[in-house]
């Protein structure tokens, strides 16, 4: 992997942190937290925002509008069986969904599941530099490159992945201030 292919993937892997920790209650209604929500919609699992519409009215509530009201009832089933951890109201035409205040002791889980996030994005960061650090050595060991090039290279790899790594440290002191945050 060449050192501009590593930053695209290093860049990849932030994104999808980034996605992990929006899928994380805060306390606060936001619409990301269905991001990971499947409808089973004609047998086939479908996306819950690409079959209705999500709204956040204020900081407790989610509402979420099917676009077809005879899937209603899929809707809330599928709410129902994630792992979001809270139950829908049906009152016919829209679900409902409200945010509890959170827990002393939940904030603490969050915080604990939103550092394995963390941790799972550093540890992909790693993998992109083993596998880029290889092919810098393969390319040194069939003289493509000088000793110099492949030191300056390595050295660069060094510098995206700690760079990365610093970002990723970032997002989860923010995200561990959002969740504890009363």
């Amino acid at each position: 992997m060449k050192l501009s292919e590593a930053e695209i993937t290093m860049k990849k892997t932030i994104e999808a942190t980034q996605r992990s920790f929006n899928t994380i209650r805060t306390g606060r209604a936001n619409a990301s937290l269905l991001d990971k929500v499947m409808v089973d919609y004609y047998g086939a699992p479908t996306p819950l925002k690409s079959l209705t519409n999500i709204s956040t009215p204020d900081a407790s509530t989610i509402i979420i509008q099917p676009y077809d009201r005879g899937i209603m009832n899929l809707v809330e089933k599928a709410i129902s069986m994630s792992d979001v951890g809270l139950t829908p109201s049906n009152d016919g035409s829209v679900i409902r969904l409200n945010i509890p205040p959170l827990t002393s002791d939940r904030r603490k889980e969050l915080v604990k599941l939103a550092a394995k996030y963390a941790e799972e994005g550093k540890v992909s960061i790693r993998n992109i530099r083993r596998d880029t650090m290889e092919y810098i050595r393969k390319q040194e060991k069939n003289s493509e490159i000088s000793k110099d090039e492949s030191r300056d290279k390595q050295d660069n790899l060094q510098k995206l992945t700690s760079k990365y790594t610093a970002k990723i440290d970032e997002l989860l002191i923010e995200k561990e201030k959002d969740i504890t945050t009363v």
